[in-house]
């Protein structure tokens, strides 16, 4: 055959064997399908001194840029290339598109880049095969595709077994066969080859036909070897992934399978598999030779912001122009508003903003600066809240200027070589953040300026980590669900930082001890590891957003993620740039959307802030701060950051910015030294005088890279670039660059006056702090951001919580710690009501009414309805809510959920009383809705008598602790009551201390205390010497807290402490930086304590009509005395009644009593 390329690889013959190379390889990115890694698939063929090798996945081109260039990296020749399905269009299979299950019996095709050609139409066909689809399902291209783009520099394989030629064959449709080998030859020409595979028992009959095809028609023939895992031995586990992909189980032998032989074999395996034909294998090598294309890495594109031209000089100096002209128009209108950092004067800001654009000039980076700042103005413009920075962009004036930024660098002493650095070319990136509520306006924004085809998200790859290859390979074994769950739970999770399988068999024997005990746990594990960490699914980067001049098409190939309609590239985030695609980071901030909604909060009220012009030095912030006050303050919230907090005793932003750069492992040693010497507690060592002034800000501590580029500069004359340069080289830690940049900053010093030894000690500190020091710019526009919230809770506490509850609705912990923090400053949280309350948390005088959607089991459409049907006309009572509601939205659990959150307390009914009803109450709003339809209004009574009322059926009250647990299940705390209320005089006599009140004991020395708590959750762990330790989580009405259970005490207690029930305990304490940590040493029931201290109980009525109501009460035999007392001559008599039983009484017992109907008084003695 021709050599079409004029170029191709020249393929020699190795060790005397004949020449092969491998075209049909299917990597781990054939997901659920491919179980061959990239690093695996390299090293073989490496290994087997292959000259080259095609990799072609699935219906995608996800690895072809990583393929080609690690496959360069290791001396072998890459073939680009795609197995596509395929609709021939001519009433066969094609007729099939639309179901899923269809679209398995599409045939499949071929197709390798040969030329740069070829591989641009591969990436228009596989792009236009998602884009132009309906989702995986119909992944496909056509064959009139293929004539509308054409084929040059493409060559095709006929598919082998799954190839149309070859499916129309087998079914019995020689004319079809025929007709579409004949269209294939006239599509792809001289580059068409018939593909033979010899798996397993193959078919000789079926082959001889092929060959004859091929024969009659001068059709090349080519012999591959379809390959999906690495060795013989990996079929069993690949066998599983396959029942894992079509949810099906192993031993189902009706299901998908591939053979034993499906594993990428040697050059010799695949000689002696084709000896008969060597010419299939000759062309294998033919094919590489004609491939003479390899995909190579791009510079940056970017749109033209101004405009596209063909003169490329024209188009950058209009680009500088502009960011020029945007850069002085803005940094004019700061100073005007507000003004210039103290001791700085005009020249300084007009000469950086002058220097900083001529570096951006420089580097062709004015478009890019550009595009930022249109996306952050117009989101501004359309009151979407915007972060003040992130990252070392903050270090930019320009940035500051175009209002990319809120941080003036100069204020802060921010160093734009951070960012941008002239002796060190690389493509900036501004990481921005967006209210999470408005952040995809933005990028529908971007996509509407640029155009759809001209922005995309970024592809990612969902892998299989320990615990889910287990679970998926135990449920294709057949293994029962609990003996995996079992396993799995030995298995460490961690999702920042999983556990290999391996790793976990070797540290906890008992996972061995059960693959020793049953062969079907050995086989699981084993399965398991061999398709642990292969990609699962694709999905698309949370943040990261590529913007092209062109159709991106053009430049990657492009994906559709199902559940969204914006393109993907199919390249992951690292390829991706080396493709020349931009990345954006559009992050979504909760906090900024709390300050947003906080603040309109506050203009409820006639008060408008705007939190870019508060004052950075506010007194009552401070104050608050150093207080440790800061529950929902950005950045400090922790009790590590609370501590530290008090310590400083922060009094300006400059301590808020050291504290987010220094509260991180290893510098935080320092926070003490920084807050002595703040309080002149400790006196401040001079590193040098020359560079004393440089460190004043952080008491001496170097705290800030920027720090350690600045000391370079004064100290040794480096260039702010260059001593970016020596930041990154002590960053990285290799020997001979380190020598190399010692030499120049101890030669640099000694000309400076300072002596060599002193120069070195300077360099090895810098050294040691580099490693450690934060990038200033990001901690100072996270301290802003920081003292914001600060500066809202400070001043607009109702406000500030309500909006940080919204926010949190769904994180049940999150929200008892917002409404604790209102407790203790004064604030009414007012409960759940249908009459009251809204979707999300409102303020009012002093109070936050709770949010409907923020019950569990209610959701949000649930109370939209609920708030549209009420309107401005309140519920006349329970009748009226089922009159106005649709029980479609409305149903049985929704109304439950309402219930025990005390939604309907306003109707008067107690809840008991309701759940008891349920039925009648959902028969009722469904007649209600019939007759509504039907038009029959009048059904439940006339205007003047109301609706008829709802006849609940007879039930019994509940006792406090019931009512209270079905509270708590729905809103994730108690918010009415508390169950320990009741105990309150048992509490006071045995002297126990709420766990606020113990805290601040602890704080101040104490290590043992009696606390009491009701069980809200409990789980066991194991600790590293392999025993159980159980973690019980406990509630009073000062907030709930956590303590340990060592395996002893677990032992004893573990059946005792039940979820829902009180106790008291005695606990040991200690104060650690995350919080005061306790150990439980002993625990007893609440309510058998006071059985033991109430002897007595007194019930006052007047008559007999009580005594059914409290007989309920009363249905258990104990110790205790229980008399009436019976109130006779309107209080001038009492007759007491004493009952010959013995009972048992408790202090929720007698509040239970207290609300039967007719009981006057309780007493309990």
């Amino acid at each position: 055959m021709a050599d079409m390329s004029g170029g191709g690889a020249a393929v020699a013959p190795v060790d005397g064997l004949p020449e092969f190379v491998h075209l049909r390889v299917h990597s781990a990115y054939s997901l659920l399908e491919g179980a061959l890694p990239l690093k695996k698939i390299l090293a073989k063929a490496a290994g087997d001194k292959q000259p080259a090798i095609a990799i072609t996945d699935t219906n995608n081109l996800f690895v072809a840029l990583e393929f080609s260039q690690k496959a360069m990296d290791e001396g072998l020749q890459p073939i680009i290339g795609c197995q596509v399905s395929i609709d021939m269009e001519d009433g066969g299979e094609g007729d099939k598109r639309g179901p899923q299950q269809a679209l398995a019996k599409l045939p499949s095709i071929v197709l390798l880049a040969a030329t740069d050609q070829g591989y641009e139409r591969i990436v228009d066909l596989v792009s236009r095969a998602y884009l132009g689809g309906e989702g995986n399902g119909a992944v496909h291209v056509t064959t009139s595709w293929l004539e509308e783009i054409g084929t040059e520099g493409v060559i095709a394989l006929t598919g082998s077994l799954n190839g149309p030629v070859d499916m129309a064959l087998k079914e019995g449709h020689a004319a079809q066969a025929l007709s579409r080998l004949l269209t294939l030859k006239r599509l792809f020409g001289d580059r068409l080859y018939v593909e033979l595979q010899r798996h397993g028992t193959y078919d000789r009959r079926h082959e001889h036909k092929m060959l004859s095809l091929a024969y009659e028609h001068e059709l090349p023939l080519v012999a591959t070897n379809e390959a999906f895992f690495p060795t013989r031995d990996d079929y069993d586990a690949h066998d599983a992934l396959m029942a894992v992909a079509h949810n099906a189980i192993v031993s189902d032998d009706t299901r998908f399978r591939l053979t034993p032989d499906h594993y990428l074999k040697s050059r010799a395996d695949m000689a002696k598999l084709f000896a008969n034909l060597p010419e299939a294998l000759e062309n294998t090598v033919e094919i590489a030779r004609r491939c003479s294309f390899v995909l190579k890495t791009r510079k940056p594109i970017l749109p033209r912001f101004t405009g596209a031209t063909d003169d490329a000089e024209e188009a950058e100096r209009a680009e500088s122009a502009e960011l020029r002209a945007q850069a002085v128009e803005g940094l004019d209108q700061r100073l005007a508003s507000l003004g210039m950092a103290p001791g700085y004067e005009e020249k300084e800001y007009r000469d950086r903003l002058e220097f900083e654009l001529s570096v951006i000039e420089r580097m062709k980076f004015p478009g890019y600066f550009l595009i930022v700042a249109d996306f952050i103005k117009w989101a501004k413009r359309h009151d979407i809240p915007v972060g003040p920075g992130r990252g070392s962009g903050a270090g930019s004036l320009v940035a500051y200027a175009l209002t990319i930024t809120d941080v003036d660098p100069l204020r802060f002493s921010l160093l734009f070589e951070r960012f941008l650095n002239p002796e060190r070319v690389s493509m900036p990136d501004f990481d921005i953040d967006f209210c999470q509520d408005r952040r995809e306006e933005v990028i529908r924004y971007v996509q509407a300026k640029y155009g759809r085809e001209q922005v995309a998200q970024i592809i990612t790859f969902g892998s299989l980590q320990a615990r889910a290859a287990l679970r998926d390979v135990g449920r294709v074994l057949e293994m029962p669900y609990g003996q995996v769950d079992k396993i799995c739970k030995l298995v460490p999770n961690n999702p920042a930082n999983p556990t290999p399988l391996s790793k976990a068999i070797e540290e906890e024997p008992r996972l061995q001890e059960e693959a020793d005990k049953e062969p079907v746990v050995a086989r699981l594990l084993d399965i398991a590891q061999k398709i642990e960490g292969l990609y699962r699914h694709a999905s698309t980067h949370a943040a990261g957003i590529v913007i092209g001049d062109r159709p991106l098409s053009k430049l990657v190939p492009m994906y559709r993620d199902p559940r969204s309609d914006m393109p993907v590239t199919q390249f992951n985030m690292k390829w991706v740039e080396q493709a020349g695609l931009v990345k954006f980071d559009f992050l979504g901030l909760k906090t900024l959307t709390v300050l947003k909604t906080a603040v309109d909060f506050v203009a409820k009220r006639g008060i408008s802030i705007d939190l870019a012009s508060i004052p950075l030095d506010d007194k009552p912030s401070y104050e608050m701060l150093s207080r440790g006050e800061t529950v929902g303050v950005f950045q400090v919230e922790s009790a590590g950051m609370r501590k530290a907090l008090i310590g400083m005793r922060p009094d300006c932003i400059e301590d808020i910015i050291a504290l987010v750069a220094l509260y991180r492992p290893g510098p935080m040693e320092n926070i003490p030294v920084y807050n002595a010497r703040k309080h002149g507690e400790e006196e401040i060592e001079s590193i040098h005088p020359k560079i004393d002034y440089l460190l004043k800000e952080t008491q001496g501590v170097i705290v800030y890279q920027e720090q350690v580029m600045q000391v370079a500069q004064v100290l040794s004359g480096y260039s702010l670039g260059e001593a970016d340069l020596l930041r990154r080289a002590m960053g990285k830690k290799i020997k001979a660059e380190m020598d190399q940049q010692r030499e120049r900053f101890v030669d640099g010093a000694i000309k400076n006056g300072v002596s060599k030894g002193q120069s070195d000690v300077i360099f090895d500190l810098l050294a040691k702090f580099a490693n450690y020091g934060f990038n200033k710019s990001h901690a100072a526009a996270y301290a802003i951001v920081s003292y914001q919230t600060a500066y809202m809770k400070a001043h607009y506490p109702v406000e500030f919580l309500a909006a940080s509850m919204t926010l949190d609705m769904a994180n049940t912990e999150k929200v008892n710690d917002f409404r604790q923090d209102a407790k203790r400053l004064g604030i009414e949280v007012i409960a759940p009501s249908v009459q009251a309350s809204f979707r999300h948390f409102q303020t009012g005088e002093n109070r936050i009414y709770y949010a409907l959607a923020a019950i569990k089991g209610v959701g949000e459409s649930a109370v939209e309805h609920i708030v549209e049907v009420r309107g401005d006309q309140p519920f006349a009572g329970i009748e009226d809510f089922c009159l106005r509601i649709d029980p479609k939205q409305i149903n049985r659990r929704v109304l439950e959920s309402l219930i025990c959150a005390g939604a309907f307390d306003c109707f008067d009914i107690d809840r008991a009383q309701l759940i008891a009803g349920l039925d009648r109450i959902m028969g009722y709003a469904q007649v209600a809705q019939e007759n509504k339809r039907s038009g029959q209004h009048d059904m439940f009574g006339s205007a003047a008598s109301g609706p008829e009322k709802i006849s609940f059926p007879p039930y019994t009250p509940w006792l406090a602790s019931e009512r209270l647990l079905r509270e708590f299940q729905v809103l994730g705390f108690y918010l009415t009551a508390h169950p320990l209320d009741t105990y309150k005089s048992v509490l006071d006599k045995m002297r126990v201390q709420p766990f606020a009140d113990f805290s601040a004991a602890v704080k101040q020395g104490a290590s043992n205390g009696r606390l009491a708590g009701t069980v809200i959750s409990k789980q066991e762990r194991k600790t590293r010497t392999g025993n159980k330790m159980g973690i019980f989580v406990f509630s009073d009405a000062s907030g709930q807290f956590e303590a340990v259970l060592f395996s002893e005490v677990l032992n004893q207690y573990r059946d005792v402490l039940e979820v829902g029930k009180s106790f008291v305990i005695t606990a040991q304490a200690d104060e650690r930086p995350e919080g005061i940590s306790l150990r439980l040493q002993t625990a007893q029931s609440l309510e058998e304590k006071s059985l033991q201290m109430q002897k007595a109980l007194r019930v006052y009525i007047r008559d007999s009509g009580p005594l059914k109501a409290v007989a309920a009460h009363l249905n258990a035999k104990g110790d205790g005395l229980v008399s009436f007392i019976v109130i006779k001559e309107e209080g001038m008599r009492e007759v007491e009644v004493a009952l010959p039983e013995k009972y048992r009484i408790t202090p929720e017992i007698a509040a239970a009593l207290r609300t039967a109907p007719g009981v006057i008084d309780v007493e309990l003695v």
